[in-house]
């Protein structure tokens, strides 16, 4: 079989063929914002508020398109994965108040992250997000969406 046929007319798999056809890409909605350090974590937020949006997460996304100013919060959610995932991600999990309550830095794919019960919402953000905003645990981020 031919690398073409593999891939696709496009360079596109079959399984991100499929993914994007029954999941469309997420578009971002807001925000997120560290007030306590004053910096943007995500300036082109999408938001996974839905069975079908947080059961496709950023499957199918690829690293170059999940760039510096992007970022994903997945609400309700207590906890990730990076299945099937081709890229490493900085995971930030955030209480109902919006404070940081733990932090992933550099999640692999193919990974759990752990899954904590006093987590509302998690933050998926390219990785080194959190060391170069120094975002730490008790900082208080705030979402602000587009109505």
């Amino acid at each position: 079989m031919s690398s073409r046929a593999k891939r696709g007319d496009h360079g596109v798999s079959q399984v991100e063929e499929i993914t994007r056809t029954l999941m469309p890409v997420l578009t971002p909605r807001g925000q997120a914002f560290n007030q306590t350090r004053q910096v943007y974590l995500a300036a082109s937020l999408a938001v996974a508020d839905t069975h079908w949006s947080r059961f496709r997460g950023l499957l199918g996304t690829a690293e170059d398109d999940f760039s510096n100013s992007c970022g994903l919060w997945i609400r309700p959610c207590h906890g990730v994965h990076t299945l099937a995932m081709r890229f490493p991600i900085d995971v930030v999990y955030l209480d109902y108040a919006g404070t940081v309550v733990h932090v992933e830095h550099n999640l692999q794919p193919w990974r759990f992250s752990p899954i904590l019960m006093q987590a509302a919402s998690v933050l998926e953000l390219p990785r080194h997000t959190v060391a170069r905003t120094e975002t730490a645990l008790g900082d208080s981020i705030e979402i602000k969406l587009k109505e």
